[in-house]
């Protein structure tokens, strides 16, 4: 290579191949040192990474980067979430078996995220889809059977009848399958859960231990918790149905009892089904609600619908007898499946009563003192009560505990703490998964499958037909013989949020045969001092790994109490303001820059482009110029004359060394706060060039400018080490002779950041006039003096009376006159 020539391709095809040799970031064990372990959220398999995979893993790059140049023992590891419906669309499509594209997928962008330089340990590489891997989550979740944690039961799903599968709500658009676009199903499933509802108080409490992550992510997290003081009560019926004598309900807003005008179930209460068996219309109106989208976004902007049932209950205080509806818009995931419908003081209630003609009772008083008007809209605020009887006049407070403790005086009600959080349904009908290691018995019931017997494999070698599981339709997978016993295998497989729940804990021993966890290591490098990813797994991923972590701790496996240290929320990579993706036709490959410009170039733009936590709006040019600049700090670093063997005598040096040499040490100061504490490497970078631009200015030639200016640019290469490695590698080794993996991160000499003279604004009526230079310990007066006698002062106080001075110490002089 010429040494001349800024040549990536070449330069950085070496180095990376030097660190694969050596296995230069490969780790141990090292009580010895402080660790430092960094990850980025593995990706899915697709085959190629996209520009938001390398804006993520640059990130996490630079900081792991870093911390290594701050001697710190550095796990960065590398792993696959390979499990997933997408790899069986692509196998049905594609005629191949989901295990081979997979293994296929992983090698290529193994391949890509090498050619990208970053410092992994691939000592420890993972992938979810592997028996090593698996078999301990098959094992962990045979012991939350045994504790109690896990339990089976029929559960209202989303059905996709093309997909053969449940969906999240989320999956359903406009009642349609994301992916089928079929019409969606609610269906009665036998379901695996795992009770996170008993952890849902810690998960809660935690949050407020987890300072180094973002507030909006810790908020998202207790909405979704949605911890909440109410009342359970209970509207009474003359005559049970479906052996039930009373509707349950649970209202955070016990205040706006009296304003009850109807008792609303949804499609799947007991009471809804069994009034359906006699009733065709009300059959159908519950079927068509069983198809209807349950999508938090959906549902509000659907239209109301609802039957009345014709059944009356008694309203638990007054006694007056309440329609009962069945409504589109109750869940029964959520609580009871019955809600008090209060139209005046809910927006949904509002809607629905609006629909069917239904009292508007309003009982809450506005800010003025008078019954609130609810002609136009619910009101929502609390106030005090009106038209509640002798609760009249009482504040939320007070109403809350008085009209509690009626209903319970009564045995129609209790105070209760409840959660939106609901367990964790871990079945899907899909193929391509962790087989559910539990056993169907053939007089009913289940079994773990033992541990001596796990892993439960899935097989590998299958024609996917584009319907059903072939585990499902394999009789001699399904057998399973145990103590002379036939059973039937479990033929659900686990949401893949399971595999990525404790793959973090993996990685600290991923080759340990002897249990889930190595508990030593587990300990050593756990919580992660560092976690990057994206914003849309701020919810279900964050939250069920802090689940996870606290199984994991309370089974012995380790001993922190959550998982990730500090979290980095990054934005989305945008081009003409839109998300990239395949359906805009807007995406950029980053292979072809890579062979264009060299990975230097495209982790230099993604870092510079815009901070870490917002979005980066895609540049040509913006690419251009960050390879532009990296040629000519290359140029620069073969232009230097040599000064590194040379001691500095700060002494000798005079003001353009001084100033050259205080520039240095202050961008040092800088990068590492923007590195460590701040985190915003945009700023970072634009430190480092404004650094390199003042090596450019300076002109000097004798052996203290060549000292100065080698100091300089030695800096501005360890500077950018963790952002360019490969051209920070050569340039150190240029002017260093040294290897660039040995070196630590520079070091601020505060002598140097020392002024024999500081500049000094000065205004005449607050207006800049000039701008002097002083010695740095001048006292008042030979500041007021030196601004004075400045000519571009003088002709603005010329001929004005100056009625007195302002000087503001190091930074201004006022001149105030008329």
């Amino acid at each position: 290579m010429n040494p001349s020539e800024y040549q990536p391709e070449i330069l950085e095809t070496e180095i990376q191949s030097s660190w694969l040799t050596e296995k230069a970031f490969s780790v141990d064990v090292d009580t010895s040192r402080d660790k430092f372990y960094c990850l980025a959220m593995f990706p899915y398999p697709s085959g190629k990474l996209h520009m938001g995979h390398v804006r993520n893993y640059t990130i996490a790059d630079v900081i792991a980067r870093y911390q290594r140049m701050m001697g710190k023992n550095v796990l960065q590891p590398m792993g696959w979430d390979a499990f997933g419906l997408p790899a069986e669309n692509a196998a049905i499509q594609k005629k191949v078996a989901p295990a081979a594209w997979t293994k296929s997928n992983i090698a290529e962008m193994r391949r890509q995220l090498q050619r990208l330089g970053f410092a992994y340990d691939w000592d420890r590489e993972l992938a979810t889809c592997t028996p090593e891997y698996y078999r301990w989550e098959q094992w962990f979740f045979t012991r939350l059977y045994e504790k109690g944690l896990v339990y089976k039961k029929m559960a209202t799903v989303n059905w996709d009848p093309v997909d053969q599968t449940v969906l999240a709500n989320e999956q359903v658009i406009d009642g349609r399958g994301w992916r089928s676009g079929a019409e969606v199903e609610r269906r009665e499933i036998p379901q695996w859960f795992i009770r996170i509802t008993d952890y849902a108080e810690e998960l809660l409490d935690n949050l407020d231990k987890l300072e180094g992550w973002p507030e909006p992510v810790r908020l998202m997290q207790r909405n979704w918790i949605g911890k909440s003081r109410g009342v359970e009560l209970s509207f009474e019926l003359d005559t049970p149905i479906a052996g039930l004598d009373k509707i349950d309900v649970y209202t955070t807003r016990p205040d706006t009892l009296f304003g009850v005008s109807y008792v609303s179930l949804a499609a799947e209460h007991p009471i809804s089904l069994a009034l359906g068996k006699d009733n065709p219309a009300l059959a159908t109106f519950i079927g068509d609600c069983k198809k209807a989208s349950v999508a938090a976004a959906d549902m509000a902007r659907a239209e109301k619908l609802g039957m009345d049932t014709g059944i009356r209950a008694s309203h638990p205080l007054t006694g007056e007898a309440i329609p009962v509806w069945i409504a589109n818009y109750v869940l029964m995931d959520y609580g009871s499946g019955a809600v008090m419908a209060v139209p005046a003081h809910d927006e949904r209630d509002w809607e629905f009563a609006r629909q069917y003609a239904l009292p508007l009772i309003s009982v809450i008083n506005d800010e003025g003192g008078q019954p609130a008007d609810v002609t136009t809209a619910a009101y929502i605020e609390r106030g005090t009560l009106t038209n509640s009887g002798t609760y009249d006049g009482l504040a939320f407070e007070d109403a809350f505990e008085k009209i509690a403790s009626a209903l319970e005086e009564k045995s129609l009600g209790k105070v209760t703490t409840q959660y939106r959080l609901r367990d964790w349904g871990v079945s899907r009908q899909r193929y391509w998964g962790t087989p559910i290691p539990m056993l169907n018995l053939e007089g009913g019931g289940e079994v773990p499958i033992p541990a001596d017997r796990l892993p439960s494999l899935l097989p590998e070698d299958v024609v996917m037909d584009g319907v059903a599981s072939p585990i499902k339709t394999d009789p001699n997978w399904r057998k399973f013989e145990i103590d002379g016993a036939t059973c039937e295998r479990e033929t659900d497989t686990f949401d893949t949020f399971m595999q990525s729940s404790w793959y973090y804990a993996r990685f600290t021993c991923p080759d340990y045969d002897q249990g889930m966890l190595d508990s030593d290591a587990a300990n050593y490098w756990l919580p992660v001092d560092q976690y990057v990813g994206g914003i849309e797994h701020a919810i279900l991923h964050l939250l069920y790994a802090r689940f996870f972590h606290k199984l994991m701790r309370d089974e012995g496996l380790l001993s922190s109490d959550e998982p990730f240290e500090r979290l980095l929320t990054q934005g989305m990579v945008l081009k003409d303001g839109a998300k990239m993706s395949k359906s805009k036709g807007n995406t950029v490959d980053p292979q072809e820059l890579i062979d264009r410009y060299g990975a230097d170039t495209v982790r230099l733009f993604s870092m510079f482009a815009a901070p870490p936590e917002q979005s980066l709006e895609w540049s040509d040019a913006g690419v251009d110029g960050s390879h532009r600049f990296l040629k000519r700090l290359w140029r620069l670093v073969q232009e230097a004359e040599s000064g590194a063997a040379q001691t500095l005598e700060a002494a000798t040096l005079d003001k353009a060394q001084k100033a050259l040499r205080r520039k240095t040490h202050e961008t040092i100061a800088k990068v590492s706060d923007d590195y460590g504490r701040r985190q915003t490497f945009n700023t970072a970078v634009a430190a480092v060039m404004e650094l390199c631009n003042e090596v450019s200015r300076h002109d000097g030639r004798s052996a203290e400018d060549a000292i100065v200016i080698h100091e300089a640019l030695s800096s501005a290469v360890l500077l950018l080490a963790p952002i360019v490695p490969h051209i920070s590698q050569a340039l150190y080794q240029t002017l260093t002779g040294e290897h660039l993996l040995d070196a630590t991160w520079p070091v601020v000499d505060e002598s140097a950041l020392t002024r024999d003279e500081i500049d000094i604004v000065v205004q005449v009526n607050g207006k800049v006039r000039a701008k002097i230079a002083v010695a740095a310990d001048a006292d008042k007066d030979a500041v007021q003096e030196i601004a004075l006698a400045h000519e571009n002062v003088q002709r603005f106080i010329e001929g004005v009376s100056i009625r007195k001075i302002i000087v503001v110490p190091g930074k201004l002089v006022n001149v105030v006159a008329n």
